[in-house]
């Protein structure tokens, strides 16, 4: 890995007028590093978690709501993985998981995503600020990757063709690189019109499905790979590639220390004191940042 690194932490959005679809491309960084080594995962659950961001920095930074917010959440009663959580807002990236060590040390050293999860479940919840709207869509977690799983979503809850990429890496001084590709065919090339009308074996959606296969992991975890070159590469021979604005990426996290002691205040002296530790201080954690606030038992009003 080069220390010039072209492109990094940014989301590049396109759209291929003539064919009615749309893409976006992801390469994660700095950002990556900063979420994994709050949590010194290991290298299973690791890769889990960075493939997960990868797909939520993918579709979250399709909103047209700066302020709109896309969780995801994978979950199963029994496998490794309990629960995987991961957000976008405004640019900002965060996740965690919850899963069984000793089941982790049972499962093969490079688990697939049936060993980790079992008959589990994927929820995409899109929950749009500006107009106060939201909408969920829940689907097995079918499929070998986070990828696959995530385009069966959007065919059976949305019934929008979709194809979706990852390429992870982790160089020799440790850090990552994570780049995703997300292409979707949109209802006669109109972004508004009811996406039940999709027709699912549109040729021209073939052609770009076709084209987007050919771009390998190594290409999209690239560091030294613009991304306006990666979409080039696959749609050089278009008559029109609209190129949209930029978005960048950085970790966000949303817990608030005042806000966990008004939370805190609203419960019984009693109760407080039931909270607190030896030396009466009531240690909050974040499952997202693996911060841990300590609020006065007794200051907590």
């Amino acid at each position: 890995m080069t220390d010039q690194i072209t492109d990094i932490d940014e989301a590049l959005g396109f759209t291929l007028p003539a064919r009615h679809a749309r893409g976006r491309l992801v390469r994660l960084g700095p950002v990556l590093d900063e979420i994994l080594e709050a949590h010194a995962y290991p290298p299973a659950i690791e890769a889990l978690l960075a493939e997960a961001l990868t797909l939520t920095a993918l579709i979250g930074s399709t909103l047209k709501d700066p302020t709109g917010q896309l969780t995801l959440q994978a979950q199963t009663q029994s496998g490794v993985v309990t629960l995987l959580v991961c957000d976008y807002r405004g640019g900002e990236l965060r996740g965690y998981v919850q899963y069984d060590a000793d089941k982790l040390a049972e499962a093969p050293a490079e688990p697939s995503l049936f060993a980790l999860f079992g008959e589990g479940y994927l929820a995409i919840t899109f929950d749009l600020a500006q107009t106060k709207e939201r909408y969920q869509g829940i689907v097995p977690l079918d499929g070998e990757t986070m990828a696959q799983a995530a385009e069966s979503y959007f065919v059976q809850s949305e019934q929008i063709p979709t194809l979706i990429n990852f390429g992870v890496k982790r160089g020799a001084d440790g850090r990552h690189v994570a780049g995703g590709l997300f292409l979707q065919h949109l209802p006669e090339g109109e972004d508004g019109r009811e996406r039940l009308h999709t027709r699912l074996d549109h040729p021209e959606w073939e052609h770009v499905s076709i084209l987007g296969r050919t771009m390998g992991a190594d290409e999209l975890a690239d560091p030294d790979l613009p991304l306006e070159t990666l979409i080039w590469r696959l749609f050089n021979e278009e008559d029109e590639v609209r190129v949209l604005a930029r978005t960048h990426l950085a970790k966000g996290c949303r817990c608030d220390a005042d806000y966990i002691a008004s939370v805190l205040a609203k419960f019984t002296p009693e109760d407080r004191a039931d909270m607190a530790d030896a030396d009466g201080m009531i240690q909050v954690g974040c499952a997202f940042c693996a911060k841990s606030f300590p609020v006065p038992a007794i200051a907590a009003v």
